[in-house]
């Protein structure tokens, strides 16, 4: 206890809202953002995470969690696993009996995350402008209980998606997400070229978004 007492992380914002993505849609979760990240990903729309924030201790991330009743929780950035100790925090918050998921870039090596944390892996498409940054070598990590998710800007990033699900046979080691860029690619049309290839993933559109527009806190 005292090593979490003493371990410090940057931490954006620690929020309590409905998750909007992922197979966790819609369930009250409390969302612990790091600060940091070191993509710049064309569509980010948490610019603000990237610097600011204020240094809190583990134990004080894990009392802020529990003053809300919900047991799942979410660790998101910026880029998370930028900051090292963010290891520590997934797996104290697993010895805390959370059902935990980490949202990620999939740019930084997860070899070392709690087998126990639900791994919401980004692979960045041309169109983010950091398609170069994937780690390819993270897919060795994913087992059936994570995800893999694609920002998609227009067409062509679909038509991109595709071609890596079919050459790196993704479809046998997670569930896939594909996502509309907010406000970019109009969400019935992305429906309409899944439908028409009859792709094998999970269409989502930002719950919390449709609910409350963008802004910190949501």
């Amino acid at each position: 206890m005292q090593a979490l007492e003493t371990t410090v992380l940057r931490i954006s914002e620690i929020f309590f809202s409905l998750q909007g993505e992922t197979s966790r849609i819609g369930l009250p979760t409390v969302f612990v953002r790091l600060t940091g990240c070191p993509l710049r990903c064309g569509y980010c729309d948490t610019a603000y995470a990237f610097s600011g924030g204020e240094n809190l201790s583990i134990a004080e991330i894990l009392r802020q969690v529990a003053r809300h009743k919900t047991r799942y929780v979410t660790v998101t950035g910026g880029e998370p696993l930028a900051q090292k100790a963010c290891l520590v925090l997934l797996t104290a918050l697993c010895d805390a009996h959370y059902s935990v998921s980490l949202e990620t870039s999939g740019a930084l090596d997860l070899s070392q995350v709690d087998a126990r944390v639900s791994k919401i892996m980004d692979i960045k498409t041309p169109g983010s402008g950091e398609v170069s940054k994937n780690n390819w070598r993270n897919l060795e990590y994913l087992t059936p209980q994570d995800e893999i998710k694609f920002v998609l800007c227009d067409e062509a990033d679909y038509q991109w998606a595709c071609e890596i699900i079919r050459s790196s046979q993704l479809q046998p080691i997670c569930p896939i997400l594909f996502s509309p860029v907010y406000e970019s690619l109009n969400p019935a049309q992305l429906a309409s070229w899944i439908l028409r290839d009859e792709l094998p993933v999970r269409m989502q559109v930002q719950l919390h978004k449709l609910l409350w527009g963008e802004g910190p806190g949501r």
